[in-house]
């Protein structure tokens, strides 16, 4: 920031001369900035801005480095823990269980589906579509779903912007990672019992465990679509308790 301010400073007085009003400094310093301030504005100064080392020179970059707007000191968003991960994942199947049966009642009212198996692929069309919907929309509008609000994370890209259309969808599809691979081993392998719970459970702890394989702890599909999950701070509410009057 102050490089940045001192360009400006450079830029400015390449363009002006000392007026005549403005004495030059003396050898001791004694002017009416002071010979602090002078000295402290002069060490800032290249080589090649010498020759304007006085009077004016100090005022116009005071003017300068009043004027230039302040930016916000960047603070750390700390990364949520795998516990409050998967504490806000349990929450939000409970959520998502609400809008599948909303889902799911419409599409079999209004198709006439007499049974599971009848028309099943369109329903898992459906149903994936409905999920991407879902995502998309709270991603893309403030960051956070209704799970996420209630845990105080929010998803944002690398840089602390908000996401897209086209990045939500990309994380969306790369999220389906957490089962897909488990479900295809098992149909590759023809898994029966216990081995089709078993290969997607794995998948899923294998999974959740990438992230500390990564120093600020995302998941693989977080890191290949440049989205972040992040802690967000705790508001601190006032007291509302009345202060007490001191007895006499």
């Amino acid at each position: 920031m102050r490089s940045r301010i001192n360009l400006r400073c450079s830029s400015l007085l390449s363009t002006l001369k000392p007026p005549a009003s403005f004495a030059r400094p003396t050898e001791s310093g004694d002017t009416p900035i002071g010979k602090h301030t002078h000295a402290v504005v002069a060490s800032t100064l290249p080589s090649s801005l010498q020759p304007y080392n006085d009077v004016s020179f100090n005022l116009i970059c005071a003017h300068v480095l009043n004027s230039a707007p302040t930016q916000p000191a960047v603070t750390s968003i700390a990364s949520p823990s795998l516990r409050v991960r998967l504490a806000y994942m349990v929450y939000e199947a409970m959520l998502l269980f609400g809008v599948l049966f909303i889902a799911t009642w419409l599409f079999s009212t209004l198709l006439q589906q007499r049974h599971a198996l009848y028309m099943r692929t369109p329903l898992i069309i459906w149903l994936f579509t409905v999920l991407g919907l879902y995502f998309m929309w709270f991603w893309t509008h403030g960051g956070q779903t209704l799970a996420m609000k209630t845990w105080r994370l929010q998803l944002t890209t690398v840089n602390g912007d908000a996401l897209n259309l086209r990045r939500a969808l990309l994380r969306y599809v790369l999220m389906w990672l957490w089962f897909v691979p488990g479900l295809a081993l098992a149909s590759l392998f023809h898994a029966q019992g216990w081995m089709l719970v078993i290969l997607p459970t794995l998948n899923f702890i294998l999974w959740a465990a990438a992230i500390f394989l990564h120093t600020d702890r995302q998941y693989l599909h977080d890191r290949w679509a440049d989205t972040r999950l992040v802690q967000l701070e705790k508001i601190a509410t006032p007291s509302t308790t009345a202060p007490t009057e001191p007895t006499a």
